[in-house]
This record gives C-alpha cells, structure tokens and sequence, in this order.
C-alpha cells in the first residue's frame, strides 16, 4: 500500500451543515460524527495555533466539540459553523493558556528570574491573540465571513467564495484588503501598533 493510499482524502464539497445541524438535534450519531470529519481540520488549524502540547492540543480538541455538543440547539446559522467552531477552538485555547499559567509551579527565584523574558512575550502574545479576535468580533458581518471563508479548511477557491457569499469574483481581493484595513485601524489593536512604533 503507498503513502498516497493511506492518506486522508478530503471531502469533495463543505458538508452540508444546515442538514447535520438537524439531524444532530435529532439524536444522529452519523450526522455528529459527519460533522466532527468536517470540522476538525479547522479545530486542528485553529489550537495549532498557540504553541500548546500534544495533550493539551487534544483537551481542546474534545472541549471544542463539547461546547458544540452543548450549544447544538442555539446554532441558528449552521453555514457559519466553521466560523463558530474556530472561535470556540480560541476561546478553549486561551481558557487554557491562562489557567496554564496561574497554576504552573515555580521552583525558585532565579529560575522565575530567567523566564522572565519568555513569560512576558508569552503574556504579549496571549494580549495580541485576545485583542485581535475582538477586533474581529467588531467588523462588520459580511468583513468576518469573508475572511473566515479565506481562511477556511480545506482552502476554498476564490469562485467557490464568491458563489457561498453571492458576490462577484473580482470584487473579493478588494473586499478583503478593505476589511484587513479595518482590521489593522481598529481600536482594539491601537496599543499594539503604538508598541510596533516605539
């Protein structure tokens, strides 16, 4: 058998989510298992994302699809899961790092003294993480899914974009350097900038 034998293959087509957020409801086992094959790669992409390791990568994995698991019957918008998964996916990460570090033990003082530095940055970059997704929670909702189909896994195609988000084609390399000016303007980022510059 070759590699290529083995390896996943991914779905022609996005799930249908709107048909398994239903049959989900329903009690379907197929229908949440159809949605945890079509939904991890963007979990996966997501916890990918903040540097944590191998175990607690899969604590938020599960606690991603629990909170899925949970929530099921307030989706009111299933095309939009992908979206509400990977911000759940951040929000279970940073829920994480925090509690990592109240609770990390430290040996002494010279050591607490020596990762000083790497706390700090970590500290920084956990600050930057929160202040984007608020930035992005505040644009406005066609700017948010624009950029969620951008970034979604497995990548869609500028065609496939423009037929989900009923636009023309052309129009979307402009709309997303609109929205990522925005993005970077916003008052959430402001302090952040204000560091880059001094």
């Amino acid at each position: 058998m070759t590699e290529t034998d083995t390896a996943p293959r991914l779905p022609a087509m996005p799930p249908d989510f709107s048909d398994l957020v239903e049959r989900a409801r329903g009690g379907d086992a197929d229908a949440w298992r159809e949605m945890v094959e079509g939904l991890q790669g963007i979990v996966w992409r997501t916890v990918g994302g903040f540097g944590l390791s191998a175990e607690d990568r899969k604590d938020v994995f599960a606690a991603s699809f629990c909170r899925l698991f949970e929530r099921i019957d307030t989706i009111r918008e299933p095309k939009k899961l992908p979206g509400w998964m990977a911000t759940t996916t951040r929000n279970e990460s940073l829920t994480l790092l925090r509690a990592r570090q109240r609770v990390e033990p430290r040996d002494s003082l010279g050591e607490r003294e020596a990762e000083a530095g790497s706390l700090d940055q970590g500290l920084l970059d956990l600050e930057l993480v929160d202040a984007l997704h608020r930035a992005l929670d505040r644009l406005a909702p066609a700017c948010r899914r624009l950029l969620e189909l951008l970034t979604a896994e497995p990548p869609l195609t500028y065609d496939e974009i423009a037929e989900t988000l009923e636009m023309p084609r052309g129009s979307i390399g402009p709309s997303r350097q609109r929205c990522l000016d925005r993005l970077r303007t916003s008052s959430e980022l402001s302090a952040f900038r204000e560091r880059s510059v001094g």
